[in-house]
């Protein structure tokens, strides 16, 4: 167990190495074969680690300290419920995406397995990290690969919306060191843990500074986590990347959501002093504004490519109000609404390509301006009685009306589960003690829901009805069961929504009291012959 909490970082790092090594595209099948194998491993070892850290006393199955030096010296990686949660979410996404691209894209453009392989080590590390600054490390390795994968396949509006993609990100990038070393300035540590113990001694005199270096930082992560208005770039980026590079891409808006929940609720909780609940209001008003963008921006998309991309505002949004809101329960069902939203949308990136392959180019926008101006050839087609439906377009429509179901939160399936556990911790609390901003939150999520089933229906019936003639497409077995397996995942977090929400409420419990992590970090054993610690 002590050296398998690296294993997320080392293995797809050694992967990497080893394609490159064998010559990246001369060997392709040979990448192609030891990609699936490590996304498959990372899996595996992360569900053991995830039941390590839910067995643990404290949720802390561990503390890797790299050197071996003690913290807060070391850099560490610390495994507990939360990190490890988002870790078995990438794998599970990594390995859908990874298998849907042997059909045809990972042969798109060059070294997509590497960059896969970089870009899992860099999500993976950003998660386990318990530094500041190897944070920003692991953030860059994964921007890195991600420029790549979103650029993979060219193409005039994949290189338009790739380059606004590098810019932004490396303007942020620019932010975030910006915000650690004013951070590092006041506090002498960028130990997350260690910086747990410091803030509240802060002076009066450097806290005006410390909060503008978390403010900044804070910047940084909400534009990777898409809240609006740093979210321009997300929709023609994400509509525009190769599908199994989307798919892939909905976590990454995760992994600002996750700093931002790691960080307000570790380093600005309620034992920071005077910086306790620094930021709270913003995100939960910034999270609201992201919903209705999303929301209006799903009803208006003509394409059902804009529409997903949207639908990941609204799940980002969702989550930054609920973590802004700071209650235990409501953290806990964000938690729950995280892996289904992402697992729904996952798999909907994957299913779109699929769906238009048979369609002509720009049918919606056709679709559209039938709707408005009518079609002079109606009149043929009003004869016919009924339209047969080929046993692939079945296929396609069964699991399209699974993700609208999961993407718009409609029962029976895990969205509608993740939504009602939200309403119901934001109700938990007294009425009285309900703030305007969160009966308006509540709103949001409900009108949301059903702005995305609207949406949904509507491009359901362009791409799967009005179009009797259209090319039936050729799907193969190897594009269709990764969409299947996250969608069966779904209805498995339904099925087992009891444990599944007590984890994820356990999680919450642990982020909200976060003295068991920070014990675990400076408290971590040293071996008798590294006693001396450094010198």
């Amino acid at each position: 167990m002590n050296h398998l909490m690296i294993a997320p970082i080392v293995l797809p790092l050694f992967a990497a190495a080893i394609m490159l090594a064998l010559g990246g595209e001369q060997r392709r099948n040979v990448s192609a074969a030891l990609s699936i194998v490590t996304t498959f491993a990372l899996v595996a070892i992360s569900i053991i680690l995830l039941r390590a850290a839910d067995v643990a006393p404290t949720g802390v199955a561990g503390v890797y300290r790299l050197g071996d030096w003690p913290a807060p010296f070391a850099i560490v990686l610390v495994v507990d419920r939360l990190a490890t949660l988002m870790l078995l979410l990438t794998s599970l996404l990594a390995a859908a995406a990874a298998v849907f691209s042997l059909a045809r894209w990972h042969r798109a453009g060059v070294l997509f397995h590497p960059l896969f392989q970089l870009l899992l080590m860099g999500i993976n590390g950003a998660f386990l990290t318990g530094d500041l600054f190897n944070l920003f490390v692991f953030v860059e390795v994964l921007l890195a690969a991600s420029y790549g994968l979103a650029l993979h396949g060219s193409g005039t509006a994949r290189v338009k919306a790739g380059l606004h993609y590098i810019v932004v990100n490396l303007a942020a990038s620019l932010l975030f060191l910006i915000g650690v070393s004013l951070i590092y300035g006041v506090t002498g540590t960028l130990n997350m843990a260690d910086l747990a113990t410091r803030i509240p001694a802060v002076s009066a005199a450097d806290r005006g500074l410390l909060e503008a270096g978390a403010g900044i930082l804070g910047i940084a992560f909400l534009v990777k986590a898409g809240m609006w208005p740093l979210c321009f770039w997300l929709p023609s980026t994400y509509a525009a990347a190769p599908p199994p590079v989307a798919a892939i891409f909905a976590v990454l808006t995760k992994v600002g959501a996750y700093v931002v929940l790691r960080l307000s609720l570790l380093l600005f909780g309620d034992d920071a002093g005077a910086s306790a609940q620094f930021g709270d209001h913003l995100l939960l008003l910034g999270g609201m504004a992201t919903v209705a963008f999303g929301a209006i921006g799903s009803l208006a998309s003509q394409d059902m490519a804009r529409l997903a991309a949207f639908s990941v505002l609204v799940s980002s949004g969702t989550i930054l109000a609920a973590i802004g809101l700071g209650q235990v329960g409501v953290t806990g069902a964000a938690l729950f609404y995280l892996i289904s939203s992402t697992l729904g949308l996952g798999a909907f990136f994957l299913l779109i390509e699929l769906v238009e392959r048979g369609r002509e180019p720009g049918a919606d926008v056709l679709a559209v301006t039938r709707e408005l101006y009518g079609d002079e050839d109606d009149s043929e087609i009003l004869p016919e009685t009924g339209i047969a439906i080929p046993a692939t377009i079945g296929i396609l429509g069964v699991a399209f009306i699974g993700c609208a179901v999961v993407i718009s939160g409609l029962p029976p399936l895990s969205g509608f589960v993740a939504k009602f556990a939200i309403l119901t911790a934001t109700l938990h609390s007294p009425i009285g003690a309900l703030s305007p901003a969160t009966w308006i939150f509540l709103f949001l999520l409900i009108v949301s829901g059903l702005a995305a089933l609207i949406a949904m229906t509507r491009a359901g019936i362009r791409s799967f009805w009005v179009s009797p003639e259209r090319t039936i497409p050729r799907v193969r077995l190897i594009e269709m069961a990764p969409v299947a397996a996250l969608l069966l995942l779904c209805a498995v977090q339904t099925v087992k929504a009891g444990p599944v929400m007590r984890f994820m409420q356990a999680t919450a419990q642990s982020l909200h009291a976060p003295h068991h992590y920070v014990r675990g970090v400076l408290d971590s054993p040293i071996k008798p012959d590294d006693s001396r610690g450094p010198t």
